[in-house]
């Protein structure tokens, strides 16, 4: 048995306009679940697939407080494509923000709802990715998520350190998925999370139990009402267990 993530689940105080700006950004379309749910693909996009890492906006009252532990680093092909993919960002509503990032060679912005995001220099490691060059997760700790999330999923592993752990799916396309060590701690429930999808066939309670196995914990809330799985990695992050498919 084994995950593979899907979607980034993003929440909003106003979906449908959030959804919209991503949707501009990334060049996607727009699906709507109904309301409070909106979900973004790239055209003619046969869910799920390894090409992409979908998003899901959410609908949720409360304004962003803290800096996000989970954000996007989008691709540029060159120096002019990054120059004006951050013009074009910036008309459709992002703004340059200051996280003490220095003196880098990308470009830190946030989105209208705050949530911050990367625009990257070319990397050649990014060529073939799609605009997400990468899912990136803040940790204290790239080795030990790189241990709990390389065996959640059967995404391959391509580089461990102490400072950065680098995953991609096992079929080698989309995005990757990066846990990058920062100083700072997680304070409060993440706005933005991984959600993953176990392959059509497999037992989800199964499924759920191998991941507490490996270190998965229950962030103690009601789940009743849902038809997924609510738990969080070792480092606390928030992720959900969607049904197969």
């Amino acid at each position: 048995m084994a995950t593979r993530l899907v979607q980034i689940n993003m929440k909003a105080q106003d979906d449908a306009a959030l959804g919209r700006f991503w949707a501009e950004a990334l060049g996607w379309g727009i699906d709507s679940e109904g309301p409070g749910v909106t979900n973004l693909e790239p055209l003619s996009f046969s869910y799920p697939d390894p090409v992409a890492v979908c998003i899901d906006i959410i609908a949720r009252p409360e304004p962003k407080t803290v800096k996000n532990r989970v954000h996007l680093d989008l691709a540029t092909t060159s120096t002019a494509h990054q120059q004006e993919l951050v013009a074009r960002l910036k008309s459709l509503g992002a703004t340059p923000v200051d996280v003490g990032q220095g003196d880098v060679p990308w470009t830190v912005m946030a989105d209208p709802e705050g949530n911050e995001f990367c625009v990257l220099e070319p990397r050649p490691v990014y060529r073939d990715t799609g605009p997400i060059a990468a899912v990136v997760v803040d940790c204290t700790d790239p080795r030990e998520m790189a241990r709990f999330w390389g065996g959640a999923m059967d995404w391959t592993l391509h580089e461990v350190t102490d400072d950065c752990a680098t995953m991609r799916s096992a079929k080698g396309v989309g995005p990757y998925l990066e846990f990058i060590r920062t100083p700072d701690t997680k304070s409060g429930w993440n706005r933005v999370h991984l959600d993953v999808r176990p392959y059509p066939g497999d037992d989800p309670a199964a499924e759920a139990a191998r991941l507490r196995a490996l270190g998965a914990t229950d962030p103690g809330i009601d789940q009743s009402a849902i038809h997924w799985t609510v738990l969080a990695d070792p480092e606390g992050n928030e992720f959900c267990l969607l049904a197969p498919a």
